[in-house]
């Protein structure tokens, strides 16, 4: 199988297995309290956040603008999770 089959492959199994630590600490605490739609919002995030890394590491072929980009996908998406989660913001999205 051929590295950029592997990677793909890893991305979509790690989507799955990092939304397992919420589901896994619901079962443990109140603190942690998601629904449906909060596990498919994140998923999304997290798959189309790695599907778009892997895009670029496919695509760009100098390796100091793929790590700059990367950087800025993956800062995007805390900048998103932070959001939806407490309102950084203020935007009608914000979770508080």
């Amino acid at each position: 199988m051929k590295t950029k089959n592997k990677r793909l492959i890893s991305i979509i199994v790690a989507v799955p297995i990092l939304l397992m630590i919420p589901l896994i600490a619901m079962q443990f605490t109140d603190e942690v309290n998601w629904s449906l739609s909060d596990f498919m919002v994140m998923g999304i995030l997290l798959l189309s956040t790695g599907l778009i890394c892997e895009l670029v590491i496919r695509s760009v072929k100098n390796s100091t603008y793929r790590i700059t980009l990367c950087i800025v996908v993956l800062f995007m998406l805390f900048l998103i999770w932070a959001e939806l989660a407490v309102g950084v913001f203020g935007t009608p999205f914000s979770g508080s």
